[in-house]
């Protein structure tokens, strides 16, 4: 890592790019969900359709910051240990795989059922069609789900932060917050 992205381990912070990569996933699940929940309620027609297109990109940009955030985190990006006795550890480490793995199944199925459906992209690109058409609504169903499980349990690690920071006022938040960060 440079001088830029070091940090101080005095200073207990993420280096900015994964606090970058953290955000843009963060931001895109808050998008994509109620994207996803209501764009069919719309009447079909050219806004439907972009609304859908901008799902679908934002599921791209989304599955590669979650790429580059795991590769980052496994070779890279800093690693900051929570103390052994903090209570609910294991819970804290447990959700995090959880979330790795839920986010990986959203954007693994959302990938195929663009793919299975063939998806046009703004009417600018269309994405091959392949495999079974008559796949699309069983990998509608999982994504769906998967989604839902997502959504619910990064409203839960969300929660947790707020309680780390308001309840307990350690300093958990604070480190995963954008903000000035000391040039080591």
């Amino acid at each position: 890592m440079d001088a830029v992205t070091r940090l101080d381990s005095t200073t207990g912070r993420y280096d900015r790019f994964t606090l970058g990569l953290h955000w843009t996933v963060a931001s895109t699940t808050l998008l994509l969900w109620p994207l996803g929940q209501f764009t069919d309620s719309l009447p079909k027609g050219p806004i439907r359709a972009n609304v859908w297109s901008l799902h679908f990109v934002l599921g791209f940009v989304f599955a590669g910051a979650l790429v580059a955030l795991f590769v980052w985190r496994q070779t890279g990006g800093r690693q900051l240990a929570v103390p052994e006795t903090e209570p609910f550890h294991l819970l804290a480490k447990s959700v995090h795989v959880l979330l790795y793995v839920l986010a990986v199944c959203v954007a693994v199925l959302g990938i195929a059922n663009a793919f299975v459906r063939g998806v046009s992209l703004f009417d600018l690109v269309r994405l091959p069609q392949l495999g079974d058409r008559e796949w699309r609504h069983q990998l509608t169903d999982l994504h769906g789900l998967a989604a839902h499980c997502l959504a619910i349990l990064a409203l839960f690690h969300a929660a947790a932060a707020l309680v780390h920071h308001y309840l307990w006022h350690d300093q958990v938040l604070r480190r995963m917050l954008p903000g000035r960060v000391s040039r080591g």
